[in-house]
This record gives C-alpha cells, structure tokens and sequence, in this order.
C-alpha cells in the first residue's frame, strides 16, 4: 500500500471575505456556516489520517511476521565448519546426510553409555539453563549435545530427579529435555542435521506464537506426567525387590518364609509361637489331628520358625542330617501322646 501525500492540504487557507450572497441572506450566518463546514471537513480529515497511519502500522509489522515465518521455512542448514558462526554474506547449504546404519539394542546401549560417561557434565550444564538465548548459545558452542544421547540422558536424569523427590529441579530440567526433544523433531520434519536446526528452533519459540507454545507446553507437562509415573513404577518395583531378597534371607532350611508360614497358622500355633510358650504348644499340637498337626509342624520347621532340638539343629547346619514332618513332631505309631510329640521339648 502506497503512503498518501498530504502535503497538497498543508496551505489550505479558509476566507471569510466572500461578498457574492444573495440580498435576503444573512451574509454573516452564512459565513460562520461555510467556516464551520469547513473546519468539520477538516476534522474529519485528520480523523482519517491518524486511522490510515494506525493501518499502515498494523500491515508493516504483519508484513514483518510474514517474513520471519517465511526466512524460518527456507532455513538453510549452516556447514559443519562453521556451525558456531554465522556466515557474513554468503549461504552455505548443505546436503541431507545418508541414514545412519540402524544399531542393534546392545550397540545403542553401549554407545549411550561412553556418551553418558564422556558428556555428563557438560549434558548437566545444558539441563540447568533457563533462558533460551543461553540455551542457543551453549548448543552452538556444544553441538555435540544436539542428539538423541543428550535426550535420553536428561529423560532418565528427570526420573532420577523425581525418584529423589527433587520435583522442583526435575520440572527445570523436563523443560530443557523438551527444547531438546523439538529440535530433533524439527531436524525430522526438515529433513536436515540437528545440528543445523537449532537456531531455527529457538527463533519461532521465541516469537510466542500461541499455536506453537501450546504446542510445547502440552507436550512439557505430558512429558513431566510420563516422569512421575515412570519414577513410581521405579519405586514401586524397588521395594518389590527389597521385599524380596529380604524374603530371600528369611527363608528357612526348607524354603519356606517364616512370615508366611506364621501369617499361615491355626491362631492356637500362632499364639504358642508368639507367646514362645512350649507347654502350650505341646497341648496344642495334642488337640489337633495327627495329620493337620504334621502338616503344620514340618510348615514350621522347612521355615526355621521351629527347630526340633538342639542336637538336631547343630546336624542340619553341618549337613549332617535332615529334619522330617515326622521327627519335626514327634509323631510315632505306637506309645502314648506325650511320647508322639516328645520332640517339641
């Protein structure tokens, strides 16, 4: 749109010197219309220039936004060479790399293990950043970082982060774990380097394009849901672990865990053994029938809840000898009641 010259306006001059009326018309009301006229038609006029000027505003600074979106689309991809410069005057474009050789899952393990080892320190810094212009200035000075290795290295510190309960470190650092992750996705849609898509990326997010941050901000708090449940999955499956090489030490000469066994018991055997109260035991093993009573015992026994005596206890630790459902409670198949369960003295 082409500017309009006022310039033609600037010397109008208004006369009140005008004597050509007719005779049976008031000569001054006349004049005072024709001024007022005048000075409306003039008011009017800057009216529309102020209006104009405000639309003329509007389209440069759109026509502005159009371009930056456009010069983002046709980014060109800068050398290897000169990845931390800028180019003074010339563009340098670069050709799409041929697809890297697909790895196995043990070569993808080792080789983000020496990447891990070899970059931590400088993955952390990164992680630790806040504003997007330090960001664009330690990538382009570290384009190394700009990988999948950097982002799975800051995805698993994120739920390390939150399995420490460090959850206001790990909502920072999910957030650079994102601008990573958009970069790389940008380099796919473009085909192109990573390395090479850096600056483009932190040029459209920081032109806040409603579009584009929603697009961000809902794929960062869907990523920081993913890292809580992922770190209590982790707990979850520790405390599984404990759990069980605790139960791995508890179990008895027989296999059995003493704590299920116990959970286990007629609530008469459970109190003797709470109790630790022998008489009362041997009563109640008397009480009950001889093959529930069996049972039991040998359930207690394959635990280590119950060690027939001494002497035998001594056998079984040196290998010497074993204990049995029928030693474990003295039953015999002749002699009284105290004789078949002589054994638990």
């Amino acid at each position: 749109m082409s500017a309009i010259n006022y310039s033609k306006w600037d010397h109008i001059e208004i006369s009140d010197d005008e004597d050509d009326t007719h005779p049976n018309i008031d000569t001054a009301s006349l004049f005072r219309w024709r001024h007022q006229a005048r000075q409306q038609s003039l008011g009017e006029l800057e009216t529309l220039k102020l209006e104009l000027s405000e639309i003329e505003k509007q389209e440069a600074e759109f026509k502005k936004k159009e371009e930056d979106l456009k010069r983002e689309e046709r980014l060109t991809p800068w050398n290897v060479d000169t990845i931390c410069h800028e180019g003074k005057s010339k563009t340098l474009i670069n050709k799409p790399a041929p697809p890297p050789k697909e790895l196995t899952e043990e070569e993808k393990a080792e080789r983000q293990n020496e990447f891990s080892q070899k970059y931590k320190n400088e993955i952390r810094k990164y992680g630790m950043l806040r504003r997007y212009d330090d960001s664009l200035q330690y990538l382009q000075e570290h384009p190394h970082l700009v990988c999948e290795e950097t982002a799975n290295y800051l995805v698993i510190w994120c739920i390390d982060l939150e399995v420490e309960e460090k959850h206001e470190l790990m909502n920072h650092v999910s957030h650079q774990t994102i601008v990573m992750q958009f970069i790389l996705e940008l380099s796919k849609s473009l085909e192109q380097d990573p390395r090479s898509c850096v600056r483009a990326f932190f040029s459209r997010i920081k032109l806040g394009e409603k579009q584009y941050m929603d697009a961000f901000n809902d794929e960062l708090n869907s990523f920081r849901e993913r890292i809580r449940a992922r770190a209590k999955a982790r707990i979850e499956e520790a405390i599984k672990e404990y759990e069980e090489e605790e139960r791995q030490k508890r179990l008895g000469p027989g296999g059995l865990d003493p704590v299920e066994v116990m959970e286990s018991l007629p609530e008469k055997l459970k109190q003797c053994f709470e109790s630790r109260d022998i008489s009362l035991l041997q009563q109640a093993v008397l009480e009950m029938p001889k093959e529930e009573a069996e049972y039991h015992i040998k359930r207690c026994i394959d635990s280590g809840l119950w060690v027939p005596n001494a002497e035998d206890a001594a056998k079984e630790k040196s290998g010497e000898a074993t204990g049995g459902a029928e030693a474990a409670s003295g039953v015999q198949s002749e002699g009284s009641d105290e004789e078949k369960y002589d054994e638990i003295n």
